[in-house]
């Protein structure tokens, strides 16, 4: 589940594996991101995590070579695998960051998250105001229609909503941005989870009329070419 938009698909509940291989990877990822299978912990031996899942040792061992790539885990010989501190997992990967999501991440994770996302997107913004072309401008458009037809179904709303922060990326030109679909589709989920918690609160409606309105800006600075207004709408959109 790498593929773009897989993290968001979470929101509509645990996604199925394909295979025992990403059924393992889920499994224990998942453990260890959750805090289940806590850090410096020593994963089961290869004997008993074959019967747990029941898989073959050639599956078992796939698929913690994917895990210790991902920084999730360390092999050792006679010594086993253990997990690794969160300051070792790449929190670029986008199965990671789902993970993060279904667990709930703490306030201290969104905070450096945001700090991330944000620099990355306004650059994006001021680019993509410089070097669009009339395709991300049409697509742009559609993406933002999407979001207000959508606007009551979760799922295809975020996608709609991602879809600008990545066309955003794309027509900004740097190679850079836009390998950071992860990392923007990470930062619409938690903001759609958001909303769906706040909708409880009657200033909800208020604050989805603002956000239509922020996104409408944003598409409309990059139309124009006006960089700063388009980096700056972004900041307000991903602060």
């Amino acid at each position: 589940m790498s593929e773009p938009g897989s993290l968001i698909r979470t929101l509509s509940g645990r996604q199925v594996a394909r295979n025992f291989h990403s059924y393992v990877i889920n499994e224990v990822g998942r453990a260890i991101v959750s805090g289940n299978m806590p850090v410096g912990s020593s994963l089961p031996g290869d004997a008993e995590m074959m019967d747990r899942f029941g898989v073959s040792r050639t599956v078992l061992r796939e698929a913690l070579k994917t895990l210790e790539a991902k920084g999730l885990v360390e092999a050792r010989a006679k010594v086993g695998t253990r997990v690794l501190p969160q300051s070792r997992w790449n929190l670029f990967d986008r199965q990671i960051l789902s993970w993060k999501l279904e667990s709930g991440p703490s306030p201290a994770f969104l905070v450096a998250f945001r700090a991330v996302r944000q620099s990355l997107e306004v650059q994006a913004a001021r680019l993509a105001a410089v070097h669009r072309e009339a395709e991300h401008v049409r697509l742009l458009h559609y993406w933002l229609n999407q979001r207000t037809v959508m606007a009551h179904q979760p799922e295809p709303f975020a996608m709609a909503e991602f879809e600008i922060h990545r066309v955003v990326t794309e027509a900004s030109g740097n190679p850079f941005l836009r390998a950071s679909s992860a990392i923007l589709e990470f930062g619409v989920a938690v903001n759609v989870v958001a909303r769906l918690t706040a909708d409880r609160d009657p200033p909800a409606e208020g604050l989805a009329a603002h956000h239509a309105a922020r996104y409408d800006a944003l598409v409309r600075a990059i139309e124009r070419g006006d960089g700063e207004a388009a980096g700056s709408v972004m900041a307000d959109l991903t602060g």
